[in-house]
């Protein structure tokens, strides 16, 4: 009989929890935006992609945290200044919120990791890094304790083949691994001016190469950060914020609680007044006020 009721009591609270979530993904849907027709020059003008809904995701195979795996780390490769290191540790502490998991730097390695066949100069006459090199000879070598995700951040520019010019980053999903670079998110150099600037952008290209490695795809319904951009002035325009759809299946996997993610989002956009972040952020916590 004790064991009956437990039971019920049981299956009474999932139920309750998995209502709950139901209604919050229902709610922020009232703030997705859709995309508009995409025009020349836009990620989805040249790359008719099909997008992924919350079904497909659910039925592909993707990470999960466990016990042994549930660590987001971040590896710098690279000679960086005090401005540049105040940004990794404001960009770990945003991914640390965004995916409601543990997130560390790791020991900053030399750029003397990189030999001198997996360098060249660029067409800018700048100085850049092959991609996939530090992909495959350094990351993927990477194993810290509970690594669930790796993001290497270099400071020197990439270039993923010889015939393209650069690359923002470069990921390898099936290794749960990726690099990015922030030469180019700087406009050339940080300053205290631009510092937000780089910052927001550094943001969004962090969360949406990781949010791959957790199995989400290309957004293609609403305004979201898992949207594909061709460029800087589009990834500018693009949104920091998930899309409900994207939310959803994030949640998924990890099992947060979302109004708390809200509200530490919040206090973290508030605190580095990072103004249209918070904008967003304000109207999905105004739907539960």
């Amino acid at each position: 009989m004790k064991k009956t009721i437990l039971l019920a009591i049981l299956l009474f609270c999932t139920t309750c929890v998995k209502h709950a979530d139901s209604v919050y993904f229902d709610q922020i849907e009232k703030n997705d935006i859709e995309l508009a027709k995409p025009v020349e020059g836009d990620w989805l003008y040249s790359h008719k992609e099909k997008g992924q809904s919350f079904e497909q995701f659910i039925n592909s195979k993707h990470i999960v945290p466990t016990s042994e795996s549930n660590i987001i780390y971040i590896r710098p490769i690279g000679d960086f200044n005090s401005l540049q290191n105040k940004q990794i540790e404001l960009l770990r502490e945003y991914l640390e919120i965004y995916f409601q998991l543990k997130t560390k730097i790791l020991e900053m390695v030399s750029n003397d990791i990189i030999p001198e066949s997996a360098q060249r100069i660029g067409y800018e006459n700048n100085q850049q890094f092959l991609a996939g090199y530090i992909l495959d000879n350094v990351l993927k070598k990477d194993k810290p304790l509970n690594r669930i995700a790796l993001m290497g951040l270099t400071e020197v520019d990439l270039y993923p083949k010889p015939e393209w010019n650069f690359v923002f980053g470069l990921a390898s999903y099936h290794d749960k691994v990726g690099v990015s670079s922030i030469y180019r998110l700087q406009d050339g150099i940080l300053t205290s001016d631009n510092f937000n600037l780089c910052l927001s952008r550094l943001l969004k290209i962090s969360s949406h190469e990781i949010g791959h490695m957790f199995g989400l795809h290309h957004c293609i319904a609403a305004e979201c950060v898992m949207n594909g951009t061709n460029s800087m002035s589009e990834t500018d325009k693009s949104s920091v914020r998930l899309c409900s759809v994207c939310q959803r299946k994030l949640n998924s996997g990890i099992k947060y609680n979302n109004e708390k993610r809200l509200t530490e989002l919040k206090i973290y956009f508030q605190k580095n007044h990072l103004t249209e972040e918070l904008q967003l952020i304000n109207k999905d916590i105004a739907l539960f006020q």
